[in-house]
């Protein structure tokens, strides 16, 4: 009898033992890598955007017949469609690969940069010394991305499509709330 008491204690502590364990298991939402990961979301976006050519149009809408027979289909710039932003979700998160962690050499402020430059961008001034290179995290980057695209596609469309400033803050700080606030400045005359 005492041997079936010290086995049934033994999985009792092991079942709580795996119960304590199961959060760590799962994976708490890091906060600095969700921040990083929907700006640098939002900056691709945007770079994407703007590589477009501004003349380029895309026709939407009804295309009904007015009641004096004519027909007028409604044009809009293709850079900021709903089709052209959903084809840049098919993509746009295998651009991870050219983030890293980063942390600033004066205030040890880490945060997640590109250090690729992009098509027509010139390598620049990196400081490669500061950022720190980890395979498995670049991977966990695009997990990560693709997430957020799958979770906030309607609010990603609507801020890109109606060219909302600061879309980073509003994606990431209010709609997401992924990343702190922008810190504001106290204007009393306002």
């Amino acid at each position: 009898m005492g041997w079936w008491r010290c086995r049934g204690l033994a999985l009792l502590l092991a079942a709580v033992t795996l119960l304590l364990l199961l959060p760590q298991v799962r994976g708490a939402k890091d906060p600095e890598v969700y921040c990083g990961v929907c700006r640098a979301l939002v900056a691709e976006i945007d770079w994407a955007i703007k590589k477009v050519d501004p003349k380029k149009t895309i026709q939407v809408g009804s295309f009904r017949i007015s009641p004096d027979g004519s027909q007028k289909p409604n044009e809009i710039s293709y850079a900021r469609s709903e089709t052209h932003l959903l084809e840049l979700f098919e993509t746009i998160c295998s651009n991870m690969d050219d983030y890293a962690l980063y942390v600033d050499p004066e205030t040890k402020k880490r945060t997640y940069m590109r250090f690729a430059p992009r098509d027509s961008e010139k390598l620049g001034s990196v400081d490669f010394k500061n950022f720190k290179f980890d395979p498995e995290n670049s991977k966990s980057l695009k997990f990560v991305c693709e997430g957020i695209v799958e979770e906030y596609e309607d609010e990603i469309i609507s801020l890109f499509a109606h060219e909302a400033d600061h879309a980073a803050d509003k994606l990431c700080s209010e709609k997401s709330e992924m990343c702190d606030p922008p810190s504001q400045t106290h204007h009393p005359d306002l």
